[in-house]
């Protein structure tokens, strides 16, 4: 059970208690709602850039906009931790002459779970708001009403009086993010928001690098906030190439199943706040995955497994290819209605997931292979 001296945000859930600091609390909220679209996530790097700055012996950036912390860097082995920063986002492609704009999508959208939405789009002189408009179901005919919904049927709406009003709040390449925010759900030790993939998965990489500065290590461990990972996985890629590392562990969310409809035949028996998430199949080296199941053990931390049997399409698809190929781990955290604006995990589960990262690099040691 973790345990800190503040209970600011302490809260009591049926499985027991779960205790953030006000600190960490305070960071994983304002990063979650700090925007970040995929080629945008500058302002949300700053801030995680920030964070770790006390912990880290150095840290850099590069070409992409990967921040890249680095802790006892003449240790063997090399270890990347890679979680994204970026969400996805909407960015205009056309505005009418009646000042409504037209939107290609930046990630992987269901239209169906904008229709009616809030976003705020990030214009040259601020954010402002847009809603999502769609013909109303009373003027639908019947035809219209059957049909899939699809991204080129909808448009923002700023309130703009014509086609060069919007263009001054929000020119063509303007993103737009949900106008949803972090908040908890329950009384327990559930948040809902939007960007909780993979904000929670970049917040529990800097709280690892945090925990790791405190410890003895052997290790060289370079934690990463990558970018462009809704688009391609662009950003694991180019700082993998640079790092070079001997392992590496890459953080994101995976598909909870405890939820009305889920088919675990599917997605397996994920929960939320069941723990971590430690992923078998092709993609991942088996070696990193024991490794990560034997820190468990150790540090007495529950976690689950999932099986994959394809790309994980994760930063671990990517960094397993870089340079002549990387024993590459993945820890995911449970995530119900993923890429919506109501993601709900559980604060338990990604504080958990730090401390798995740490312990699972304090099993590194110099003579640590990972040949198989």
């Amino acid at each position: 059970m973790l345990r800190s001296p503040r209970l600011g945000v302490g809260v009591n859930s049926n499985e027991g208690e779960v205790l953030l600091n006000d600190s960490h609390y305070d960071f994983l909220k304002t990063l979650v709602e700090t925007a970040s679209p995929p080629g945008a996530e500058d302002e949300a790097a700053r801030l995680w850039r920030n964070y770790v700055q006390p912990y880290a012996t150095s840290l850099s950036g590069d070409s992409q906009g990967n921040s890249i912390a680095l802790i006892n860097p003449e240790g063997s082995p090399r270890v990347q931790l890679a979680g994204h920063l970026d969400e996805i986002s909407l960015i205009v492609r056309y505005i009418d002459s009646d000042g409504f704009l037209y939107f290609d999508a930046a990630g992987g959208f269901d239209p169906l779970t904008i229709i009616g939405g809030r976003f705020h789009l990030l214009g040259p002189q601020g954010k402002i708001l847009g809603v999502i408009g769609r013909k109303a179901r009373h003027l639908q005919s019947d035809d219209e009403h059957r049909r899939s919904v699809e991204i080129d049927d909808l448009w923002l709406d700023i309130g703009a009086k014509d086609r060069a009003e919007a263009e001054t709040a929000a020119p063509v390449g303007t993103y737009a993010v949900r106008a949803a925010t972090f908040e908890r759900l329950g009384t327990g030790s559930l948040v809902a928001s939007r960007a909780l993939d993979n904000k929670a998965g970049a917040y529990a990489i800097a709280r690892a690098l945090e925990l790791l500065s405190k410890r003895a290590v052997t290790a060289a461990v370079y934690a990463v906030a990558t970018v462009q990972e809704e688009v391609g996985l662009r950003g694991a890629r180019v700082s993998a190439f640079g790092i070079d590392p001997a392992v590496a562990i890459a953080v994101d969310v995976t598909h909870a199943s405890d939820y009305p409809t889920a088919d675990k035949r599917r997605v397996g028996d994920i929960k939320v706040g069941g723990g971590p998430v430690v992923t078998f199949g092709p993609t991942v080296s088996s070696h990193v995955s024991a490794l990560i199941l034997r820190a468990a053990d150790a540090a007495e931390i529950a976690v689950q497994r999932e099986a994959v049997g394809r790309n994980t399409a994760t930063d671990a698809d990517a960094i397993q290819q870089v340079r002549a190929g990387i024993a590459t781990g993945l820890v995911s955290i449970p995530l119900r209605y993923m890429h919506t604006g109501v993601e709900v995990a559980s604060l338990d589960d990604i504080e958990k997931t730090a401390e798995l990262l740490a312990a699972a690099v304090e099993h590194l040691g110099p003579r640590t292979s990972f040949v198989r």
